[in-house]
């Protein structure tokens, strides 16, 4: 069964800790992250591999930590993977398992159906789409099973595998990604991580842009990037205050109309406002 700890509406914030340092969980459970991933691929050598998965059972055995907590599996179709899921696929205090470098439907179908028993306590799945071949499947990955509850992208291994060099060289996979998700009727995709722990100003402008593209929330992988994701993704006094205004005008006159200021406002729009007013209530 899935843990009972409660997700933000909006989750904003997703921190990876090392899941061969329970010191180091244990910290970022109570860093503020809306959801812990505890990672069992890069972040651990192959040699600690056995120790990491022990340890993240032992946390999971538990029903009910501070915050959701996510397991990244090792990379589906090994050994490792195998056993991560094995393991920790129908432990209480899991809330989802995250699944590296998808690059097909069928592999979503198989651990669907396969692992673990297919019941209502099944843990949800999430989509890292990290390669060429997974960007160009991206709605057939978003689509593929009920249990797939999310797609995202690893930025680190898609950069190396495109051979890409500016960061705006990613930018149609980001826009791919977003728009897959929005149309499988899916979350909007939290943005992968910003790889310099002290480079916090240029975290806030590539947040900046994430928002602009469509993202909700970002990866993080030390707990000082957490505030700069939460204030980059909420709404500021000017965007509240536009959207109360919009709410209002809606639930006032049905169908479409100009507001003073000029700006237009029809059903979509009111449900943007609407979206960005739950998300400034979120806490």
């Amino acid at each position: 069964m899935t843990s009972p700890a409660k997700t933000a509406p909006y989750p904003l914030t997703w921190l990876y800790a090392p899941g061969d340092r329970p010191g180091v969980v244990a910290k970022a459970l109570t860093s503020g992250a809306d959801v812990v991933i505890v990672d069992l691929e890069d972040a651990v050598a192959p040699d600690r591999k056995d120790y990491a998965r022990e340890a993240t059972a032992d946390l999971l055995s538990e029903p009910e930590p501070p915050v959701p907590v996510h397991v990244r599996v090792n990379a589906l179709g090994t050994p490792p993977a195998a056993q991560d899921l094995e393991a920790l696929a129908a432990l209480p205090g899991l809330s989802g398992l995250r699944l590296p470098k998808v690059i097909s439907a069928e592999q979503i179908i198989h651990l669907a159906q396969t692992t673990p028993p297919t019941d209502p306590g099944a843990p949800p799945l999430h989509a890292l789409l990290e390669s060429a071949l997974g960007i160009e499947r991206a709605h057939a990955i978003a689509t593929a099973h009920p249990s797939l509850h999310g797609i995202s992208l690893g930025e680190a291994d898609l950069r190396a595998d495109l051979g890409v060099r500016g960061d705006a060289g990613l930018d149609w996979c980001r826009s791919r990604v977003v728009v897959a998700a929005r149309a499988a009727g899916l979350p909007p995709p939290a943005q992968s991580i910003h790889p310099d722990i002290r480079d916090l100003e240029g975290l806030a402008a590539s947040c900046a842009h994430g928002r602009t593209l469509g993202f909700l929330g970002r990866a993080a992988i030390h707990p000082r990037q957490l505030p700069v994701i939460e204030q980059a993704y909420l709404p500021t006094e000017a965007e509240l205050e536009q959207a109360e205004t919009i709410v209002k005008a809606g639930a006032a006159h049905q169908g479409a109309q100009a507001l003073p200021d000029g700006s237009f406002v029809d059903a979509a729009v009111v449900a943007t406002a609407q979206r960005t007013l739950s998300l400034a209530r979120r806490a």
